[in-house]
């Protein structure tokens, strides 16, 4: 009791205990750990891994590096040249509000608890779901490959501008030696990816020593072309441009600080693509500018390698993106001011043409693109290696799962490393570039989405240390990734959304379940409770009554079909099945109830039916029964209909082992129901007590259901089989215990009828049809009657063949036994029109009853089920046995019976 209540704080650290019993308890965890999977000694030596990186290295410098990359030395000359001045700071500012807002958010997320290796994918898996999270994190995996390859084909496109040989010319001279083709190029991008997989493949410590000299080198090579824009003379740049298999010169200019280049610069002058021939537009510029934004997971990516990802990531994160903001906005200004829109346009090396120290400049531009490169194949091998770990693709994902003995996910790596390697058939950067952008603006609104939703969920535990964010924020990142993800591409982005909802569904219905905890739990909560609150009792009509039933059920093993037939009642209605357990609490340590709970939501999973279930402690079944009618559901939502089992000396029978549902699957969790009383073995009920429950119902204004013999109803066998006619539901709505007071447009006759008419409104029991029984005496005018009770079911729009069934014989065998009886006819009914059923429970004979009984068996063919009036109990709680003694010879060999009494009006001929 005690270590169970401590549990939670443990985990926490909260509880006292010395560093070794910590230690002996993470030694246990993880030796179950690795019994229960080949596999988990690599992830429990993955989880005792130290972390390393602070801040800097570990967030900074990894999204700094990630969003300048390609962007800033090879391509912002081109979006500068292409948009103009205005639109390109336009973009910026577009781009880095849609970041801005999904920083914020995964700020939010991240200071929320504790981070663990996944970055994106970990948050959005924790906060959305296994679904949600598990198909973002394949399509993160896949924008982080296609931007690994992305820069990787910058780095090559760079090497061979520097080093290859001019289009036209079968030698080179000096250093123009490397040949260019596309199966050359493949060769080289091959080359430079397996260097990317040999520091990645070391771990994250040398790649973030790697990531930080790299960074140096970069700050160097920025502040060489700052340093050029001011120091370098204007001059002319000659731009080899390739023209089938020859090569054309044009001139572009540096003109050093000038008005006029300015203002040629201002206006946009979008042309053809040099490298893919393609025409540009904003839509097509700005996914390429874009890509310079998606390093902003570089940090988070690393969040299982951080000392503190909760203090790092924020922090890191928005100091990154401010810099980086302000470097792209400055670099801008400085190159429409000093350069013409041909060299910015067709010259995507020209930085290195009009720096003070050109190699420098080359050298950066390698080192930034190398490690961007490395960024996106280590943020995409972590977020495989955290899939894996989860098992939400099971066995396909499984290699992934290994790691070194320090704690470094190879494989995951490797497999990694692999698709990039597919990526880079591609062969140009802008071909990618719109698939990569829309990959990351995808991930980026589900990172919104998941902020917004734990912030609309209102849960205690989301409260984020960091609070510079609120549900306009969210939003707004959410429809600023959606509009540009189809301004930039409508194909990319249909497909990327209809794979999105493919891994949706695949996951809905295939991946096991976590204990995450479930965002739409929550928000379904907070809705629920909203509506629930709207749902007003007093303004309750008849026009839209529906039954909202609670099932009481001793054993499920007893009755599977009787859970399914009641199913079909209710009409998209309150549904509750209902337990009553014979123990005192008092006498107990703990709530026995509460381990009995997965058992009965196993139940209902397994039978397929919208329910939920109350169970209860009482001394006795009747006063646990009012327990669960007066607190059973909550507001509007309360049982207005008891349904009972019928009390009769039938042996019970174990329907639910031979129940299809369980049949392939006796191992289940509901099969450990205990087993089914013995036929010998006293009940747990009296006949006195099982009738009072019936009369505390009705005196709570509860309509009753007494159903027997429904366990021998085979619903599918039924509906199901080909014979005609159809099969029928027989409904009887006289009071056949009473035949002195035979109305058929009493307030119990009508929810007979309601009851009927719902059950063959029910998907599974159209095909059956109603059959109504009106019997007749000779001389009572039947024609009248009949054509009076056809306007009632056409006005209570019921479709139902009426049956005219004579009973003279069987209502003389009643008034036979009335005579010599106390009392007069007039006084009986006075006192029938209170209760429907005075002291006439000895008025009548056994004998007549089986007449009754006799007579509704011989309306042939046999039904599927029957509807019969249920009397009201007698006041004189002395002939409760009796009472129960009648019901029983009257249904007696009747097959599937449902005896039913209503108390409250449920029909209506209005609109």
């Amino acid at each position: 009791m005690a270590s169970s209540e401590r549990s939670a704080l443990l985990t926490y650290r909260l509880c006292g205990g010395s560093a070794e019993e910590e230690r002996g308890r993470e030694r246990g965890r993880a030796t179950a750990a690795a019994s229960s999977s080949a596999s988990s000694s690599s992830f429990s030596s993955s989880a005792a891994a130290p972390r390393k990186l602070p801040t800097f290295l570990g967030v900074v410098v990894p999204t700094l590096l990630s969003m300048f990359s390609v962007v800033l030395f090879l391509r912002l000359g081109f979006v500068v040249g292409h948009a103009g001045l205005y639109q390109a700071l336009a973009m910026f500012a577009v781009a880095y509000f849609i970041i801005g807002m999904t920083v914020l958010s995964v700020c939010a997320i991240a200071t929320n608890g504790a981070l663990d290796a996944g970055g994106a994918y970990y948050m959005i898996s924790r906060a959305l779901g296994p679904e949600f999270g598990g198909s973002i994190g394949i399509m993160f995996f896949l924008a982080n490959v296609c931007g690994s390859a992305l820069y990787v084909l910058g780095l090559v496109e760079a090497v061979v501008d520097s080093f290859g040989i001019p289009a036209g010319q079968k030698s080179g001279t000096g250093v123009h030696v490397l040949p260019q083709s596309y199966w050359y190029e493949l060769l080289y991008g091959t080359i430079l990816l397996a260097l990317c997989l040999v520091v990645c493949l070391v771990g994250a410590s040398i790649y973030a020593k790697a990531t930080f000299l790299i960074f140096l080198i970069v700050a160097a090579v920025l502040g060489t072309i700052l340093v050029s824009f001011f120091a370098t003379r204007p001059l002319g740049v000659p731009i080899r441009m390739p023209h089938h298999n020859s090569s054309e010169t044009e001139n572009g200019n540096f003109t050093g600080f000038s008005l006029a280049t300015l203002r040629e610069n201002l206006g946009g002058g979008y042309g053809v693509d040099y490298t893919t021939g393609q025409m540009m537009s904003f839509s097509s510029v700005f996914a390429v500018m874009f890509n310079g934004c998606t390093g902003i997971m570089a940090g988070s990516n690393m969040s299982g390698d951080l000392k503190r990802p909760s203090y790092s990531i924020p922090r890191g994160t928005i100091s990154a993106v401010l810099f980086t903001y302000l470097v792209y906005n400055l670099l801008a200004f400085l190159m429409c001011a000093t350069c013409s829109r041909t060299l910015l346009q067709k010259d995507y090396g020209f930085l290195r043409d009009i720096s003070i120290f050109p190699p420098l400049v080359t050298v950066g531009i390698y080192a930034a693109t190398l490690s961007a490169a490395m960024s996106n194949l280590i943020g995409a091998s972590r977020i495989l290696y955290a899939l894996a770990r989860d098992d939400l693709f099971g066995r396909a994902l499984a290699l992934a799962k290994k790691t070194s003995a320090s704690g470094n996910p190879i494989m995951a790596v490797i497999l990694s490393w692999l698709v990039v390697q597919l990526v880079l058939f591609s062969g140009k950067l802008n071909t990618i570039a719109g698939v990569v952008t829309t990959f990351f603006l995808l991930v980026y609104a589900t990172v919104n989405l998941a902020c917004l939703a734990l912030e609309w969920a209102s849960a205690p535990n989301f409260r984020p240390t960091f609070r510079y964010f609120s549900w306009h924020t969210c939003l707004l990142g959410i429809a600023g990734c959606c509009v540009m993800m189809f301004l930039i591409s409508p194909v990319s982005a249909s497909a990327s959304l209809g794979f999105l909802l493919l891994l949706l569904l695949a996951l809905h219905y295939l991946s096991p379940s976590s204990t995450w905890g479930y965002i739409s739990q929550a928000l379904i909560f907070h809705q629920v409770r909203k509506y629930l609150l709207m749902l007003d009792v007093r303004k309750d009509h008849v026009k839209f009554w529906r039954p909202q039933m609670l099932l009481m059920v001793q054993n499920p093993r007893s009755s599977p079909r009787l859970i399914d037939f009641v199913n079909d009642l209710k009409k998209s209605g309150l549904y509750v099945l209902g337990h009553v357990e014979l123990q005192d609490l008092d006498a107990l340590p703990s709530d026995p109830l509460q381990p009995q709970q997965d058992s009965w939501l196993g139940l209902v999973d397994k039978l397929n039916v919208k329910a939920f279930v109350s169970l209860t402690l009482a001394p006795s079944v009747r006063h646990g029964v009012r327990q669960l009618l007066f607190t059973s559901g909550l507001g509007g939502m309360r049982p207005n209909t008891l349904v009972l089992g019928f009390y009769d000396d039938a042996a019970p029978q174990d329907g639910l082992a031979r129940h299809p549902a369980f049949t392939s699957a006796r191992e289940e969790l509901p099969l450990g129901f205990p087993p089914l009383r013995a036929p010998a073995a006293p009940k747990l009920l009296s006949p006195r007590e099982y009738v009072g429950i019936v009369a505390d119902a009705l005196k709570m204004l509860r309509n009753v259901l007494l159903a027997r013999q429904l366990e021998s109803l085979d619903k599918a066998w039924e509906l199901r089989r080909a014979a005609s006619p159809p099969p029928t539901i027989h409904v009887w709505p006289v009071n056949l215990l009473r035949p002195d007071s035979a109305r058929y447009a009493d307030t119990c006759s009508l929810f007979l009828l309601q009851m009927a008419c719902v059950l063959n409104m029910a998907r599974a029991w159209r095909r059956a049809r109603l059959r109504l029984f009106l019997c007749v005496e000779a001389g009572a005018m039947p024609g009248a009657q009949e054509d009076k009770l056809r306007q009632l079911l056409k006005d209570l729009r019921i479709q139902a063949q009426i049956q005219l069934v004579p009973w003279d014989a069987v209502v003389r065998l009643h008034w036979q036994a009335q005579r010599g009886t106390p009392g007069t006819p007039a006084e009986d009914e006075e006192e029938g029109a209170a209760v429907n059923f005075p002291a006439n429970a000895t008025r009548v004979s056994d004998e007549y009853v089986r007449a009754a009984n006799k007579l509704v068996l011989e309306q042939g063919p046999a039904p599927a089920v029957r509807f019969l009036y249920l009397p009201r109990p007698p006041a004189d709680t002395s002939l409760y046995p009796l009472y129960l003694r009648q019901l029983e010879l009257l249904t007696r060999g009747l097959g599937p019976t449902v005896l039913v009494h209503g108390v409250s009006a449920v029909t209506s001929t209005q609109l």
